[in-house]
């Protein structure tokens, strides 16, 4: 028992340790190497403007089934007013982050990995070294840049579409006034609650690009490597994802503190 306890935390210091360095070759790459910027806003519009779909659907249907759910709960107690007020604060502090990261992870995490995990076995990385091309600078700094720019928005729009939904729904479905199902949505979500939304957006997606270019960097087996890659790179985005949240919400708390 303690033997495999021992191995999986030096696994996983290990893999940590790995992670770090790559960190650390890409910073130095961002301050050293030129950045390519066509490769960047290619990067965008893959992982950014085609993942608009599935965080819209999910924020929409999110929002949507959290305000019913709401609803059917405070009309017991003739608060239905407050469902506004829940569905923003629930989406911009916890729902709409964690949600856009774990969609985000699984698909552009996934293509990541299987890409670079693709150039990796076929050889490809080892031609652009040939050629005086640091796969750091040409395969990971593009990405990296593009999950910074497009992650924070990602989650912005999640936000934006999930509280429109809950409007629709609990307005024109459920039957709620209007005026004070704003009002009080506008009294208890303000801009600290947008902060930590696009704060854990951000920090999402640093995690979830290194982890997606670190399993792509270090597939081997062929085939079989090419398609563990993005398994394990849904797999642990995913799980850092729901683990970095949690400690996230304690840190952004004390951040930004009521009334910022």
């Amino acid at each position: 028992m303690v033997t495999t306890i021992g191995r999986i935390a030096l696994s996983l210091l290990q893999y940590l340790g790995e992670l770090a360095t790559l960190v650390s070759e890409t910073c130095v790459s961002l301050v050293v190497a030129p950045i390519r910027w066509r490769l960047v806003l290619r990067q965008i519009v893959e992982v950014g403007w085609r993942s608009q779909m599935v965080v819209v659907v999910t924020g929409g249907f999110t929002g949507a089934v959290l305000a019913a759910q709401a609803y059917f709960q405070f009309s017991r107690l003739g608060m239905k007013s407050a469902v506004g007020s829940m569905v923003a604060v629930s989406m911009f502090r916890e729902l709409a982050p964690v949600l856009t990261g774990l969609m985000v992870s699984g698909r552009v995490g996934a293509a990541i990995a299987a890409e670079i995990g693709t150039m990796k076995v076929t050889e490809q990385i080892d031609a652009l070294r040939s050629l005086g091309v640091h796969p750091t600078d040409y395969l990971v700094v593009p990405r990296v840049l593009a999950l910074l720019f497009s992650m924070p928005l990602l989650v912005a729009e999640c936000c934006a579409v999930s509280v429109l939904a809950g409007y629709v729904l609990g307005v024109h479905v459920l039957d709620i006034s209007a005026a004070y199902y704003v009002r009080n949505m506008l009294l208890y979500a303000g801009p600290r609650d947008l902060k930590m939304a696009l704060t854990k957006g951000l920090v999402f997606g640093i995690v979830i690009v290194f982890i997606a270019c670190h399993q792509g960097l270090k597939t081997s087996n062929g085939a079989v490597g090419v398609g563990r890659a993005p398994t394990e790179a849904v797999v642990n985005g995913s799980l850092a994802v729901l683990i970095l949240n949690f400690f996230l919400t304690f840190a952004l708390n004390m951040v930004f503190p009521a009334g910022v």
